[in-house]
């Protein structure tokens, strides 16, 4: 419905937009952000970051960038890679009367997916047969190979932003993951310096166990190649 709109009137369209907070907004790298939940009008849910002089500063940007842009080209490669991530709606930022920075990025709502951490704790090891997350490990390691040997590093990879989506019961249960909040990802000259940085955070910052750590490194190795054996040693 918004998409009829020129760029201008958009932003203002999803700036004026409100919704439940599912991130309240916070106080952080000189200014404020925050993620809402809003309803597209066709009742499909979508996600709205909202910045407020929420800036990063690199050898390009010596004088900030607003950190929704460097997540808008995180997604937009990742999924070109085959990455999966969410779908960008709509992404801009733009300067108030006051010089200051505003932005915005929405997404579309991951339908059936939750957070990894979410899906432990709802009993996923007791509810579903070895062979799902067996499944799950191997759809993880491959989504994370494809952004590694395309030299991207997610940089905040913990469980809360491994999302996973399963379809059926039993043996034959579909399973899909996603990876959320790549606000901090990067382009890293060796991509084996990615995956050493993320595969040590999912380790430490997730509920996968040790036996099925290893399994997902079996898996990610043989998506990723012998460029990175020996990196969970």
């Amino acid at each position: 419905m918004a998409s009829a709109h020129t760029p201008a009137s958009q932003f203002d369209f999803y700036w004026q937009q409100k919704g439940e907070w599912v991130e309240e907004p916070n106080q952080r790298r000189g200014g404020e952000s925050g993620v809402q939940r809003l309803d597209d009008g066709q009742g499909h849910c979508l996600y709205a970051k909202r910045q407020t002089g929420h800036l990063y500063r690199s050898w390009l940007h010596p004088f900030g960038r607003p950190t929704v842009l460097r997540e808008q080209d995180a997604l937009s490669n990742c999924a070109r890679l085959g990455v999966r991530v969410p779908r960008i709606v709509f992404c801009q930022a733009r300067r108030d009367a006051n010089h200051q920075w505003q932005a915005l990025l929405v997404s579309e709502a991951l339908e059936g997916f939750v957070d990894l951490e979410s899906w432990y704790a709802a009993g996923a090891l007791t509810r579903y047969p070895e062979a799902v997350h067996q499944r799950m490990l191997k759809d993880l390691a491959q989504n994370m190979a494809r952004m590694h040997r395309g030299h991207w590093q997610h940089s905040c990879l913990y469980g809360k932003h491994v999302f996973v989506k399963v379809v059926g019961e039993g043996e034959d249960a579909h399973v899909e993951t996603a990876l959320l909040d790549l606000e901090k990802a990067r382009r890293r000259l060796r991509c084996q310096s990615a995956a050493a940085k993320d595969l040590g955070q999912l380790q430490r910052h997730s509920s996968i166990s040790d036996a099925h750590f290893r399994s997902l490194l079996y898996f990610y190795e043989t998506a990723f190649g012998s460029a990175v054996k020996g990196l969970g040693q």
